[in-house]
């Protein structure tokens, strides 16, 4: 596990984050798990071998979810490119499926917005070619946005929010 020390420089934390498995890891992902906005790492072995996941105990910091649905686009979203305004940076992100040999990630697409509380703008422009805009949105929440619809929903753990 490398833990990023500002621009290209990285510092090698497996050993410190107990991340070194002496397993055949052939399938990793990152996912937040427990719904507190932090990704943990999963990592499936070759062969069986147990399903390891290391829960992220890292300081609590903002975060952005969203979920797409398409309605001229297909339904999920996927070829959907977002950009989030926070202060003076741009976070770019595109909803395609992660999937890898054995493995999987959730549908949402995350942002890890640090100390900002607050996402000035978010732009998703869909694979249909529309654009939906949101401004001002409180950090910390998993928003589910429907295509052409003005606004969003606020996803709650547990809860299952209608199309």
């Amino acid at each position: 596990m490398f833990l990023n020390a500002g621009g290209r420089q990285f510092i090698d934390a497996s050993y410190v984050s107990g991340t070194d498995s002496d397993g055949d890891g052939r399938a990793s992902l990152a996912a937040d798990l427990n719904d507190d906005g932090r990704l943990e790492l999963i990592v499936r072995q070759c062969g069986g071998g147990p399903l390891q996941v290391y829960e992220n105990h890292f300081p609590q910091q903002h975060y952005l979810k969203v979920s797409l649905r398409g309605t001229t686009s297909n339904r999920l979203g996927v070829g959907a490119r977002l950009i989030a305004t926070v202060g003076k940076r741009q976070l770019v992100r595109e909803r395609f499926p992660i999937n890898s040999y054995l493995s999987q990630a959730p549908l949402v697409v995350h942002f890890g917005l640090g100390d900002a509380a607050q996402i000035d703008q978010l732009v998703i422009q869909w694979p249909s070619g529309k654009t939906s805009e949101l401004s001002s949105l409180a950090a910390d929440q998993h928003l589910v946005v429907t295509e052409g619809s003005e606004g969003f929903q606020v996803a709650k753990p547990g809860e299952v929010i209608q199309p």
